[in-house]
């Protein structure tokens, strides 16, 4: 597909659909639903407030135009009534607990967020009586990871360490449940509904202020004149800008609706397999971008586990949703870092301004 072909066809598709978009306050949620708004989407978010005054949400908020919910996705009642309100389209669920470390620190409430907010999602949907796609966003990390040397497919055996990866793990096996039990592809004409997940690798962009990402402790540190502090230099991950799932996201959620019964699936969005960088790699090339900087190494074998090799096989993706990615990993660190390096009051405009220089792409 042409890519001024495939620019055009999103709008056309997204031009007044009505998209329900969970966890549009976070990092991700916030690229997406600036991103719908310039297709000309009818946009209903449903979230918490961010956690942050800086947010990238609270910067493009004053500028766009949509239905704001701040709720919790555990409340099954509010979620329904929000979702039976608006009559949606298409829903993408990104709202979720989505660190790590963090998880360590509430393994229950991440497993009760990502699993249950994600059954939450799909019960409300059983009695929705109109044509809906549901594309539920998990993460790379859904794979028994062995940290060998290969790219992990959407066909291989689910697992997770640490609390956050199991609970994603376990909200993919939730996904396949309800897509068999209530939304089986092969009875489509009678439930009108496709379910999609997809499973992005380590994304970054600007906007991102989560506490233990490594984008954000980089430029914390750059900004404030500081050591970089790195905890696990040598891991290797499949780093991609923000753009490139959500192009995805946008990709299959189109064609899972115009095309229901072949895409309801899992689907892998990371770069191109010989496009992995080390977490080391990854900082010096963004010091090299600010122009100034250090780190340092404060790798602990009593920390927190977590992978040292990571890498997604995207063929899938390719051939059957025609997606591929269009910035190398350097060129999505350099994407990040000029982010961070704009104005405040410039930081909503120059977000515009990288989704459209994406779409020429």
């Amino acid at each position: 597909m042409e890519k001024v072909e495939l620019t055009q066809n999103l709008k056309n598709f997204y031009s007044n659909k009505k998209v329900f978009i969970t966890g549009h306050t976070g990092f991700k949620g916030a690229w997406f639903i600036n991103w719908l708004h310039l297709l000309g989407a009818q946009i209903k978010g449903y979230s918490l407030p961010p956690e942050t005054e800086s947010s990238l949400f609270n910067i493009i908020k004053p500028n766009m135009a949509f239905e704001n919910i701040f709720a919790d996705i555990r409340d099954k009642q509010k979620l329904k009534k929000e979702i039976d309100d608006f009559q949606p389209d298409i829903i993408f669920h990104l709202a979720a607990q989505a660190l790590v470390r963090r998880s360590y620190e509430i393994p229950a409430e991440t497993f009760d967020v990502n699993v249950v907010g994600t059954a939450n999602i799909l019960e409300s949907i059983i009695h929705l009586n109109k044509k809906c796609t549901v594309v539920i966003i998990t993460t790379d990390k859904v794979y028994e990871n062995k940290e060998i040397e290969y790219h992990y497919k959407e066909s291989d055996i689910l697992g997770g360490y640490d609390p956050y990866s199991a609970s994603k793990a376990a909200a993919e096996i939730v996904i396949s449940s309800f897509r068999n039990s209530f939304f089986n592809p092969k009875q489509y004409d009678t439930h009108q509904k496709a379910i999609v997940s997809v499973r992005a690798g380590n994304v970054i962009g600007g906007g991102d202020w989560s506490k233990d990402r490594i984008i954000p402790d980089i430029v914390r540190a750059l900004q404030n004149d500081k050591t970089i502090e790195v905890r696990n230099p040598a891991a290797v991950r499949p780093w991609q800008h923000v753009l490139e799932p959500l192009s995805g996201y946008l990709q299959v959620g189109m064609l899972a609706y115009t095309n229901h019964s072949k895409i309801s699936s899992a689907y892998n969005f990371g770069p191109s397999p010989a496009d992995h960088l080390p977490v080391n790699k990854l900082v010096d090339i963004a010091i090299k971008i600010w122009g100034k900087g250090n780190w340092k190494d404060i790798s602990d074998k009593h920390q927190p586990h977590e992978a040292g090799l990571l890498k997604l096989d995207i063929t899938k993706a390719t051939k059957e949703l025609g997606w591929q990615p269009k910035l190398n990993s350097e060129q999505a660190i350099e994407w990040t870092i000029n982010w961070y390096k704009q104005t405040a009051v410039n930081f909503f405009n120059f977000t515009v301004e990288q989704i459209k220089q994406y779409q020429i792409l």
